[in-house]
């Protein structure tokens, strides 16, 4: 027995977990409980972890080989698979999205650990796509079951749109430094619980065969089921807090609520698979190669 508690937070997205310390090595009960709270739950909240950087990513290896930070934002000094979210260098990803969906194999996993939390504000909302499928209509789902969209990091989620400063026009230079387009299936089955969960998030910018303004209506659409305030984890952070979501069929949003007050969180993750749609077809590249970012991961299973 792992001997670890999960307490849901929400209906359909969100658990707390204790009685695990995660800053030692776990054992494969633990691990093995952990991903399955992780395909049940999508996004698992630990307190006081107790964590530095070493020992984020030491947590994270249990569940599979790390990506490095980011296909071209710089990592920590010193820590090349961590990413840091820091208010102070423009990365509050105040729009909805799932991680780096703009490579051939996104993340499987992300986590993020508080270093610096605001008075208020700063919270960071977690969706299940699983729900938002399941939310659909039947003549919307057979719509999304047969689609694919591009998706592309031809513009930078963490960079408002507004005219820019040269701080931040350096920002997005660097972000789109390297082009990246992929075709992802809008409806990803989930290699491990086999669940649907609608695959898109701010990085899909046109459905593939249609154009981009057509594409637009059908996107923010779908997108409307992620975001219901039913599908959605609010997590407000506390200092010292870890929270780990599965990428695969999740989307997340950080709040900017909070007055340009310092707020830090570091990000590690975890290599993942190539999507696939719901007849088996893999996703695939258009332009792009990310192997010096993430090689890709086979399927453990649970």
């Amino acid at each position: 027995m792992s001997g670890i508690e999960i307490q849901k937070v929400t209906a359909n997205i969100g658990a707390r977990v204790s009685g695990v310390d995660i800053s030692k090595p776990l054992d494969e009960d633990q691990v093995a409980a952990l991903r399955e709270a992780l395909g049940v739950h999508k996004a698992l909240v630990f307190d006081d972890v107790n964590l530095d950087d070493e020992g984020q990513q030491a947590f994270v290896r249990h569940f599979g080989e790390l990506t490095t930070a980011h296909p071209t934002v710089p990592s920590v000094d010193g820590a090349a698979n961590v990413l840091p979210v820091d208010s102070e260098r423009g990365r509050a990803a105040n729009h909805w999205h799932t991680d780096v969906t703009f490579v051939l194999n996104p993340p499987q996993a992300s986590t993020l650990r508080s270093i610096t939390v605001p008075p208020y504000g700063g919270e960071t909302l977690i969706a299940s796509s699983a729900a938002a499928y399941r939310d659909l209509p039947e003549p919307l789902r057979k719509l999304a079951d047969n689609l694919w969209a591009e998706h592309t990091n031809d513009y930078d989620y963490a960079v408002p749109d507004e005219t820019l400063d040269e701080e931040l026009a350096a920002q997005r230079a660097q972000f789109t430094s390297i082009t990246f387009r992929t075709a992802h299936p809008v409806v990803r089955v989930h290699p491990l619980t086999g669940e649907r969960g609608l695959f898109i998030g701010g990085f899909a910018q046109r459905i593939v065969g249609l154009p981009v303004a057509e594409s637009r209506k059908i996107l923010d659409l779908l997108q409307a089921y992620v975001t219901r305030p039913e599908n959605v984890l609010r997590h407000r952070w506390s200092p010292n807090q870890l929270v780990l979501f599965d990428n695969r069929i999740t989307q997340h949003y950080a709040v900017d609520n909070y007055n340009g007050l310092p707020r830090r969180l570091h990000r590690v993750t975890i290599a993942g698979d190539i999507p696939l749609g719901i007849e088996g077809k893999e996703s695939y590249s258009i332009a792009g190669d990310a192997s010096h970012y993430t090689s890709v991961a086979t399927v453990a299973q649970s």
